[in-house]
């Protein structure tokens, strides 16, 4: 579809005016003067989105007009091209707009959101149920094999031909009118449960005021929480809240387990409190919306809609992927369930572990079977360093560099921006990195941009590229140390970095790929957070200088694979769950969300003490639109990581420079240019085998 709506999810048509301020000039409405013209945050104000978004979809529509009316034959370039290029100021505010309210929404922000996104998701039906405009396009489809066209642009065009068929366009009027309906309804109903889920984290705080129930805290987490207290007027207190470098600790170090079981039960409920915040009748709207939009559509789930433009093509084929992995990891959970249990004995207990006491007494058991305690990895984990390492990791395999950039607008105070330099010295774009946890931050890590990679005027324009965490702010004076898994996901999320700053494409219509792609760059990066001749490049003791130890590095490795059921598990559990929501294909009539939930994990034996990853009402993946029928993914291109990391392993040197420039070149640079098994076989030279995922998960 056009540049605009790449981004926009929807897009929008109001004749309202807002009030701005008059002092302030919209910074959206001319050239950004700033370094690398990233947007001027310090200049933008909420004030300053919607008059942007109402010019926005005003210039694009008189684009889209002048396409249509445009008395010329239809060309490619006339009439594929040129809808490509629409939306430049839509696109423009959008991305500032959807960046800014991931990371630093208000309530203001949010009322924003509710009122724009059914007038973005109008705009973008106007467009894509444009019969005249449709007509241009298919006659441009209709006569390719007359044309002279080159391989991306044969893409662009079936692209966005299908676009078109898949946004409605072949469907007679009242279908039409029914589909712009249920566009809408999806739209709010993402956007409310994403905002639910934000105020449901936020809501609750574990307040500790007895110095007791610290009991088995690491001295940073306790010294966080102090902080978190003090900043809310309880000074003497500590406060740990539903934010996952807040909660999961505590899970698993703390003593008190009648606090764990509070804190647990906190979080597995979010949006299930049958309050204001409430996601069950949300996700009975929205999983009806979306089959009833599926079923309108011809297709006869969701899931067949949205794996129709996948690797994995059908639901069969993910469920095969899926149930072939549960087995073995089920096994594997039910071996450390057992280890748990007997924790448990040993210290006396009389209780089968629950929920509550799964991370706790797994780290107990873990330390017994590998003497091997987190907290001694914490020490040479500092977040600067791990950053490095990341850094050096992509400068031995593709030459990169990355400077700090010091004045330069960012998209929080506490965020550091780097230019990226190509092993020429030519500048590939800026990336972004906010790694501290705040209220208005969603959940989560992920990687997203400012500005993608495009061609103006025959000109290569920069990508813009920030990767956000939640890790929590070290009190004053104090280092960030990170866990290993938080080390893995800065690696996973510089790894999507990469994939935007290798971008090379000179349409926009042709710069994405399959969900079930997306993760290999991210992923495959994680595989070199722990080898150790990395480990001693970067993991240096963050007081003496040290170098990790041999014999810690030994431990690291070995114990590496242990708890890999509990993880294997819920996260199958969650994409599953993800699956059976959007293969429905009947409507089910009083749906009760929490009796689906348990129905589709009982029917697959999952044991009451691991819970799905992400349970139905707190569910964004595929709640909110990003991975629906989608979250499988992450397993899906596991099996090409890891069977991408055997080539490189298969040399001898993991930093194999012909390896990296194959890998740069058929999976980093060209978007979608070419069917994604394509490009994967392009790198790899044969098709991925399930074999290594097993082995490195410790399944088999």
């Amino acid at each position: 579809m056009a540049a605009g709506l790449a981004v926009v999810l929807g897009a929008c048509n109001s004749s309202k005016k807002s009030d701005v301020a008059d002092a302030a000039p919209n910074p959206f409405f001319t050239e950004y003067t700033t370094p690398f013209g990233v947007p001027p945050f310090d200049k933008i104000e909420v004030a300053h989105y919607k008059p942007a978004f109402e010019k926005g979809m005003e210039e694009q529509k008189k684009e889209i007009d002048a396409i249509v009316n445009n008395p010329e034959e239809p060309t490619f370039e006339n009439t594929i091209v040129a809808l490509d290029r629409s939306g430049e100021l839509l696109t423009k505010v959008m991305y500032a707009f959807s960046g800014q309210s991931s990371v630093n929404t208000t309530d203001e922000i949010q009322a924003l959101e509710q009122e724009l996104y059914p007038v973005l998701s109008a705009h973008s039906d106007d467009i894509s149920l444009n019969p005249a405009l449709f007509t241009r396009v298919k006659v441009v489809y209709d006569k390719q094999a007359s044309m002279n066209l080159n391989k991306e642009q044969k893409k662009l065009l079936e692209e966005t031909y299908k676009g078109f068929v898949r946004g409605g366009a072949n469907l007679d009027a009242d279908k039409q009118a029914r589909l712009r309906e249920l566009n809408e309804k999806i739209s709010v109903l993402e956007l409310t449960f994403g905002q639910n889920v934000l105020k449901e984290t936020n809501a609750f705080k574990l307040v500790v005021d007895n110095k007791e129930d610290l009991a088995g805290l690491p001295e940073s987490l306790i010294a966080a929480a102090a902080e978190t207290a003090a900043a809310d007027s309880m000074e003497g207190k500590w406060i740990f809240t539903l934010h996952n470098p807040s909660v999961m600790p505590f899970l698993q170090y703390a003593d008190n387990r009648a606090l764990r079981e509070k804190i647990f039960k906190a979080y597995i409920n979010r949006g299930n409190n049958s309050n204001g915040n409430d996601n069950k009748n949300v996700v009975k709207e929205l999983v009806a919306a979306r089959l009833d939009k599926a079923k309108l559509l011809g297709y006869e789930d969701f899931a067949a809609f949205v794996l129709d433009e996948n690797m994995a093509k059908n639901e069969k084929n993910v469920y095969n992927l899926l149930d072939q992995i549960w087995t073995p990891a089920l096994k594997k959970a039910k071996e450390e369930l057992a280890d748990i249990n007997a924790e448990i004995k040993k210290e006396g207990g009389d209780f089968e572990a629950e929920g509550w006491d799964w991370r706790y007494y797994a780290d107990k058991a873990r330390q017994a079977k590998f003497n091997m305690d987190e907290n001694e990895v914490r020490p040479y984990l500092e977040l600067n360093h791990v950053r490095e390492g990341a850094f050096y990791v992509a400068n031995k395999l593709y030459g990169i560099t990355f400077t700090e950039i010091k004045d330069i607008p960012k998209p929080d105070p506490d965020a550091f921006a780097f230019e990226c330099k190509d092993k020429d010295g030519s500048s590939l774009g800026v990336l972004y990195m906010d790694f501290y946890t705040r209220p208005g931050k969603g959940g989560g890590a992920w990687c997203g941009g400012y500005r993608d990679q495009s061609y103006k005027d025959g000109k290569k324009v920069l990508p813009v590229v920030t990767t956000v965490f939640n890790f929590s702010k070290p009190a004053a004076g104090q280092p960030a140390l990170l866990s290993a898994d938080e080390a893995e996901t800065v690696f996973h999320e510089f790894g999507h970095a990469l994939h935007g700053l290798f971008a090379d494409v000179h349409y926009t219509g042709v710069a994405g790929v399959p969900r079930d792609f997306v993760e290999l760059p991210s992923q495959v990066m994680e595989h070199w957070v722990f080898e150790p001749e990395v480990l001693k490049v970067y993991a240096k003791h963050y007081q003496t200088g040290e170098v990790i130890p041999q014999e810690l590095v030994d431990k690291i490795v070995k114990s590496s694979k242990y708890g890999q059921g509990f993880a294997t598990v819920e996260y199958l559990a969650a994409s599953l769950l993800d699956m059976d929501y959007h293969t429905l294909k009947e409507q089910l009539s009083g749906m009760d969300i929490e009796a689906f939930e348990a129905e589709a994990m009982n029917k697959r034996g999952l044991i009451r003490q691991i819970p799905p990853r992400y349970r139905t009402t707190y569910f964004g993946h595929t709640m909110e639109g990003g991975y629906t029928a989608g979250y499988y993914s992450y397993i899906w291109a596991e099996v090409l990581d890891a069977d991408a990391f055997e080539a490189y392993k298969e040399t001898g040197d993991i930093f194999n420079p012909e390896v990296a420039s194959k890998f740069r070149k058929n999976v980093l640079t060209p978007g979608g240019i070419d069917d994604a098994m394509d490009m994967y076989k392009n790198f790899r030279g044969k098709e991925p085998g399930i074999e290594p995922l097993l082995k490195n998960r410790g399944l088999k």
